[in-house]
């Protein structure tokens, strides 16, 4: 990252040099981040936008899936009978129900995945793993994993880690809490979520 000092404007001065003489909201009305929110703030968002690429890059690369993809048919492979209703796979997966049955759609005609009534409640619809997709899951693991090691792990302390898997749980769940979830129901169907 570049060095910002001496001339480093925060968010709090680029907006109020813009907001001056209009009637946007003036500074004070605005919690504007700290120096070190912002700072953590800016190592998010690179995290957020450049790790999701090298990830998908590498899954494309080495087994000729996307990230959403292998995240599917993973949750699918850990899944008790290799399968799960379609919209608790979508909530794992961190999915709308549109984007997972557009990419179930690809995997069943890749012959990864079929989709089938619940055989306890036919409202539902469920995914199961075939054994081509488990075939597919396991070979494509190893490779994500020294990668996720490799961008993620390798450079972090244990006690990182550590912090890293809270400010994912209190940041999840802050997320889960304030935003609705459209993964939640099926059409027709009783929230399972």
């Amino acid at each position: 990252m570049p060095n910002l000092t001496p001339a480093r404007r925060t968010f709090s001065t680029l907006v109020g040099m813009a907001s001056r003489g209009t009637t946007s909201p003036n500074e004070t009305d605005v919690p504007w981040l700290s120096s070190a929110e912002e700072t953590a703030w800016i190592g998010l968002m690179a995290i957020v936008s450049k790790l999701p690429a090298a990830l998908d890059g590498q899954l494309q690369r080495d087994s000729g899936i996307g990230r959403f993809e292998y995240s599917v048919l993973s949750w699918l492979s850990m899944s008790e009978g290799r399968m799960l209703r379609m919209s608790t796979l979508a909530e794992l997966a961190n999915g709308s129900l549109s984007r997972l049955s557009n990419v179930v759609k690809r995997l069943e005609q890749q012959n990864f995945m079929r989709r089938e009534p619940d055989p306890t409640d036919g409202r539902y619809t469920v995914a199961q793993l075939t054994d081509a997709g488990w075939d597919c899951v396991v070979a494509a693991a190893p490779g994500h994993v020294r990668a996720v090691r490799h961008f993620v792990f390798d450079v972090l302390t244990a006690a990182e880690v550590d912090q890293l898997g809270q400010i994912g749980r209190k940041v999840g769940d802050r997320l889960r809490t304030d935003l609705p979830s459209v993964a939640c129901t099926e059409a027709g169907a009783e929230p399972v979520c």
